[in-house]
């Protein structure tokens, strides 16, 4: 018998995330999945809605040929043919399983900056993020659960938890916040080995309630470009082009990365990153996370941008709601969790403080302390 919390997965998808209607078409990503149930389900729920549906099943050992052995022309003609897909659809869904999440660590970086150049830019970034309604989201798997440092049965209870929240109070919730940051100029996040400044004057801010990615729960806007100030160390590890990093440490001169360390990881690849175009080393997002279900990271940023009193600090592409100028084939979440058990922090705006050590302090924000685990 088909587990029921897949059925309420998929009508947020397709009734709240994706809006989908009659007439339209639905592209379905699918990558890595040994979980067939909520792409099946996704598929009945469009023709039953008078869409259509396409699918696509991709395995990424295949993926990482293509990219490792490839030329610029290769991967340039893969991108156009798959962009004019991308051109002809209204919805795009992209499911990701996690067999291996270091599948492509040992693809080299002149390889994985051509690929982000003639496929991901084109493909996702200029016409996919632009130009459709979308949605990406990972699908549990006993690799996920061990990533989280969990049993399968404890993980798929954490999942269903945290990706089938109820996105209609989040969106009430997250009201205060945006209105918060939308009158905020100057913005001042400290904590250990962090004290950092920049302004978000002007720059839209924008809440999100399950629409773009599932889990969700963050408010997110960007850094006046050339106004951060300071050093920062990210306390959640990460994973970025298939190789991971821990301790991810970064200090900023007029907007941009002066230098850049980790405490595990190769810190040359990491430079390497940050310096493979003009806009990797400058700001392109900042958001504050706020799911009240996802508490740890899992060095997998679909949950760990989420976590419930934590920010993150992205190296590279500004995204078009919230546009800086920054441009970059390159998008890089970092995050921070600031609740006490991880060393606490705090962020202020304009010399107030709204949220300490993980928990929100003003009145109208208060709200979003929900189901948080108390200090300790």
């Amino acid at each position: 018998m088909n587990d029921p919390r897949w059925e309420k997965l998929a009508s947020i998808l397709v009734q709240h995330s994706l809006k989908l209607g009659k007439g339209e078409t639905l592209f379905i990503e699918c990558f890595d999945l040994d979980d067939t149930s909520l792409p099946r389900l996704l598929v009945r729920k469009a023709l039953e809605t008078g869409a259509s549906a396409i699918v696509d099943v991709r395995d990424n050992c295949i993926v990482r040929e293509l990219i490792r052995h490839g030329n610029a022309e290769s991967l340039r003609r893969w991108g156009e043919i798959d962009r004019t897909r991308m051109e002809r659809v209204d919805a795009y869904l992209g499911l990701r399983g996690a067999r291996n999440i270091s599948e492509l660590s040992d693809v080299p970086s002149d390889r994985m900056s051509l690929y982000n150049q003639e496929y991901q830019k084109p493909v996702h970034f200029d016409y996919r993020i632009k130009k459709t309604r979308w949605c990406v989201m990972r699908l549990p798997s006993p690799s996920m659960a061990q990533q989280a440092a969990m049993s399968t049965e404890a993980f798929e209870d954490f999942y269903f938890d945290a990706c089938t929240l109820d996105y209609a109070w989040l969106s009430r919730a997250l009201r205060p916040l945006v209105g918060r940051m939308d009158a905020a100029r100057e913005v001042h996040i400290q904590g250990p080995e962090t004290d950092l400044r920049f302004s978000i004057a002007g720059i839209p801010v924008i809440p999100c309630a399950g629409e773009m990615n599932i889990p969700d729960g963050e408010v997110f806007t960007a850094p006046v470009r050339d106004s951060v100030e300071g050093h920062v160390r990210f306390n959640a590890p990460t994973i970025y082009q298939g190789t991971a990093f821990d301790g991810v440490r970064l200090e900023f001169s007029g907007g941009r990365v002066v230098r850049a360390d980790c405490t595990a990881g190769d810190a040359e690849k990491l430079r390497s990153i940050l310096n493979c175009d003009a806009g990797a080393p400058f700001i392109g997002e900042f958001s504050i996370g706020c799911n009240p279900k996802i508490f740890h990271p899992m060095r997998d940023i679909l949950f760990d941008e989420k976590i419930a009193g934590s920010f993150h600090f992205t190296p590279g592409n500004a995204y078009d709601e919230a546009d800086n100028g920054n441009r970059s084939k390159i998008h890089w979440d970092l995050v921070q969790i600031q609740r006490p058990d991880y060393g606490g922090g705090t962020i202020s705006f304009d010399g107030q403080p709204i949220r300490i050590d993980g928990r929100f302090v003003t009145d109208d924000l208060k709200g979003l302390n929900a189901e948080m685990p108390q200090r300790v």
